[in-house]
């Protein structure tokens, strides 16, 4: 299986350098995964150029196969791994970067404390990114902003967290604050791709706030820094706050008068999976991880 997973990426890409990166692989693992194929076949699947990948006549009718066997493969692992307990053996879970540095290390020990028997890999990446490896199978199950932004998945909403408005201590902002206060504040926001942002964008529309035109980044670290160097103000969720905040001087997080903003984080996994048991039984983990330790945030109920 690994094999034809490697030459559907080939064949997807036609690079060995984005197909490798796309399963997250060496460039000479993929390499020898196609050669191993094409062994196996006895025939040449690829013709290898000075630029680019082409696929011989054999490998067009591989790859135009190879979705439909793998598809069925991973549903015939997902059933064998229902039918063998609650979550034992691999599991493969996206998270977006605006959750993972603070969530995992919360739920990581309550998971491997409740299932000793869990194989678990993590793949952080954008939303749309995770999203589109859940859809083709490469991912089980994601953690992100809810809603998700495609149908055909299903959602165990985890928790609803508050925004905080992060900016320098000299700017003397009223705490709580009123959310129109951010309609004379320069925003800085995440660079496009981040669901974060979106989100925060929204926050501004509804008081009329602008968005610092000339200044983004790539991570909330970036833009905490950013921040405490007078670049403007920005939004961290609630469970970021205390992580970031403490590596940059002269801040002064400030809380929104009720209703504040927030954000409702989820799992999501195909409709299709035979494993809603299990992904139900991880949520329930993770949501008894986070009522434990971070107080912040409103826990959902099951």
């Amino acid at each position: 299986m690994a094999q034809l997973r490697a030459f559907a990426a080939l064949a997807e890409h036609l690079h060995f350098r984005d197909a490798a990166a796309a399963l997250r692989m060496s460039q000479p693992a993929l390499s020898g995964a196609v050669a191993a194929l094409e062994e196996t076949l006895n025939v040449r699947l690829v013709e290898r150029t000075t630029r680019r990948v082409l696929l011989t006549p054999a490998g067009e009718r591989v790859a135009r196969r190879a979705e439909t066997v793998l598809t069925e493969l991973d549903r015939l692992v997902e059933e064998v791994q229902a039918a063998s307990g609650t979550l034992v053996g691999p599991l493969r879970v996206g998270v977006i970067p605006t959750v993972a540095p603070y969530l995992l290390p919360v739920v990581l020990p309550r998971l491997a404390a409740d299932f000793p028997r869990l194989e678990l890999s993590v793949h952080e990446e954008q939303t749309e990114a995770i999203v589109a490896d859940l859809q083709t199978g490469r991912l089980d199950v994601v953690v992100l902003a809810l809603p998700s932004p495609v149908p055909g998945v299903t959602e165990l909403t985890l928790y609803e967290e508050d925004f905080v408005l992060v900016a320098p201590a000299a700017t003397g902002l009223p705490d709580p604050l009123p959310r129109e206060t951010l309609a004379d504040l320069d925003v800085i926001l995440l660079n496009e791709g981040h669901c974060l942002r979106d989100q925060a964008l929204d926050v501004c529309r509804e008081v009329g706030a602008r968005a610092a035109a000339a200044t983004y980044a790539t991570s909330l670290a970036t833009l905490v820094q950013l921040v405490s160097g007078g670049l403007g103000v920005t939004l961290v969720p609630e469970t970021a706050l205390e992580v970031e905040t403490r590596r940059a001087p002269d801040l002064a997080p400030r809380r929104f008068a009720g209703p504040a903003p927030f954000r409702r984080v989820g799992l999501a996994f195909r409709g299709t999976s035979p494993r809603a048991a299990e992904f139900g039984a991880l949520a329930d983990a993770i949501r008894t991880a986070v009522a434990e330790q971070v107080p912040a945030v409103r826990v959902a109920r099951p």
